[in-house]
C-alpha cells in the first residue's frame, strides 16, 4: 500500500469545524472529532498570554502527503502559537478494498521517502480524574503539556487477570507530543508515579510521528 497516515490535529474547539471543513475540501471523507482539554500549567499560560481553552482532537486517514501538511500549516495558521498542532502517524494497512476506497478515494500518497523520526506521540490511558497526577509525573521528565479526552473502557475485567487490580470503566486518554529523545524518560516516570498500581492506573504507549505542523507551539506551550 502506498503511504497512508493517520492525521491527528489538536486545536481550540472554536476552530474544530474550520479544520474539519479544510480536510473535507482536500478529499478526506471521514473526520472524527473528540472533545478534550489542554493541560498546560497556569505559569505557561501566563507567560504566553494565553487563556486555558477547551480543545478539539480531530482524527482522519489520508494518503501520505508532506505537501498537504505544509499547506495546512499555511492555510490554518498553525505556525502561529496557540492555533493548534497537526501530526501524522504512519498507517500500515487498511482492512478491505471498500474501506480503502472510501477513506482514500483511490488517491495515492506521495512517494515514500525515508523519514527520520524526531518526535513521538505518547498516549496514556488512565482513570478519569487522573490528568493532574499523570501530567505532574510527565513534567518531571520534561513534558510541557498534553491534551486529555474522555473515553469509556471495555474489557476492563482483563486488567484484573493480567495485573491483579480492578480498573474503572470511565477513562481519560492523554496525548503528549514530545521529542524522541525525551520519550523514554517521560514514559518511565509516568509508569513509576502514575502506573497501574497507582490511583491513575495508567497504561502507556507511544507512536512514531512522521510530519508535524504547529511545532513552535509544542516548543513553547502545551499541545
Amino acid at each position: 500500500m502506498q503511504g497512508v497516515d493517520l492525521i491527528i490535529t489538536i486545536t481550540d474547539r472554536s476552530r474544530a469545524e474550520q479544520f474539519a471543513s479544510w480536510f473535507r475540501s482536500h478529499g478526506i471523507s471521514l473526520v472524527l472529532t473528540a472533545l478534550g482539554r489542554g493541560t498546560a500549567t497556569t505559569e505557561v499560560l501566563d507567560f504566553l498570554g494565553l487563556e486555558a481553552t477547551e480543545k478539539a482532537v480531530l482524527f482522519c486517514v489520508a494518503p501520505r502527503s508532506p505537501r498537504m501538511v505544509r499547506q495546512a500549516a499555511r492555510e490554518l495558521w498553525l505556525d502561529i502559537p496557540g492555533q493548534g498542532v497537526l501530526m501524522t502517524v504512519p498507517v500500515n494497512s487498511i482492512g478491505g478494498p471498500t474501506a480503502k476506497e472510501y477513506l482514500l478515494h483511490e488517491q495515492e500518497g506521495e512517494a515514500a521517502m525515508e523519514r527520520e523520526i524526531t518526535h513521538d506521540l505518547i498516549v496514556v490511558i488512565a482513570n478519569q480524574g487522573s490528568t493532574d497526577l499523570v501530567m505532574d509525573a510527565a513534567r518531571e521528565a520534561g513534558a510541557t503539556g498534553g491534551t486529555a479526552i474522555h473515553a469509556k473502557g471495555t474489557g476492563t475485567e482483563l486488567v484484573q487477570k493480567f495485573f491483579g487490580v480492578s480498573i474503572a470503566s470511565e477513562q481519560e486518554m492523554l496525548f503528549i507530543l514530545t521529542r524522541s529523545d525525551t520519550k523514554k524518560p517521560i514514559m518511565k516516570v509516568i509508569m513509576a508515579k502514575a502506573g497501574i498500581q497507582s490511583p491513575a492506573q495508567s497504561l502507556v504507549f507511544s507512536l512514531p510521528v512522521g510530519d508535524i505542523a504547529g511545532l513552535r507551539e509544542l516548543d513553547q506551550s502545551e499541545n
